[in-house]
């Protein structure tokens, strides 16, 4: 069994706490304590017991927001998005040891995933799944994605006006893939900002696990460099953008247009 010390576990204990206040308090004074005043320790945890209870069962079972750091899913998502993600959407999972308990839908290709990276699973990573269990999944030097020998289709858009991690802005190929996924296909769109292509190779997807990339194709670290996302390790699908701020030097601050922006 694996325990996954995050934010949600330092919830759980905090529940479980109170809740073991509360329960040893009762046992202990019993129908004494209608002529005692409760200690604080109790009030604070008679408070705090009911408000953590919602936000591990939100958490854990429902959805989670989460703020998108790193340029590497770019022109989907932007620095400084907060996004809504859908805890259940591949299954009702125990909180802190990551367990299912209870099957509701599959992963699919084009999905936008939020899940643990495979070499360091207290961190969160977001990328889009491009390969499911058992497919063969290339990128070749002239920046094309095949899954299972079949070119996933593109269509040239305007520029995108992209800023690097120098700070230099120029336009980039702003393009539109279309990839199979489920009975019909999902379009998203990617971006290049190098002349050759990073992370060239091929891969078998393993049983059980997913293979993962970056919109921003040219700078994401994903599987290309680091292989195979088991599927214990899957937090959620991103739905949509809640809140856009980005305080970072150099950042456009709040931006209002990109609230409510659904991920495709």
């Amino acid at each position: 069994m694996e325990i996954f010390y995050g934010i949600e576990f330092w919830l759980v204990l905090a529940t479980i706490v109170c809740g073991l206040i509360m329960f040893i308090y009762r046992c202990v004074m019993g129908r004494k304590r209608a002529e005692y005043k409760d200690p604080m320790l109790i009030d604070y945890a008679r408070s705090f017991l009911p408000v953590l209870l919602v936000v591990v069962f939100l958490r854990s079972f429902i959805i989670e927001p989460f703020r998108i750091p790193s340029g590497s899913m770019i022109p989907t998502l932007e620095i400084g998005d907060f996004v809504v993600v859908k805890k259940y959407a591949y299954g009702i999972k125990l909180p802190v040891i990551n367990k299912k308990i209870f099957d509701v839908g599959e992963p699919e290709r084009g999905d936008v995933v939020v899940f643990k990276y495979p070499n360091n699973p207290s961190i969160n990573y977001i990328k889009r799944l491009v390969g499911l269990p058992g497919d063969h999944i290339q990128w070749t030097s002239d920046k094309r994605l095949l899954v299972n020998g079949e070119v996933v289709a593109q269509k040239s858009l305007a520029a995108y006006p992209y800023t690097s991690s120098a700070g230099v802005k120029f336009d980039v190929p702003h393009i539109t893939e279309s990839m199979k996924s489920g009975d019909g296909e999902r379009e998203y769109n990617i971006v290049y900002s190098r002349d050759t292509a990073n992370g060239v190779g091929e891969w078998v997807v393993p049983q059980g696990q997913f293979f993962m990339m970056g919109d921003n194709r040219d700078n994401s670290n994903d599987g290309r460099f680091w292989g195979f996302v088991p599927e214990k390790y899957l937090v959620g699908q991103a739905s949509l953008v809640w809140l856009h701020w980005n305080w970072q030097s150099g950042g456009d601050g709040f931006e209002f247009s990109r609230i409510g922006t659904s991920l495709n």
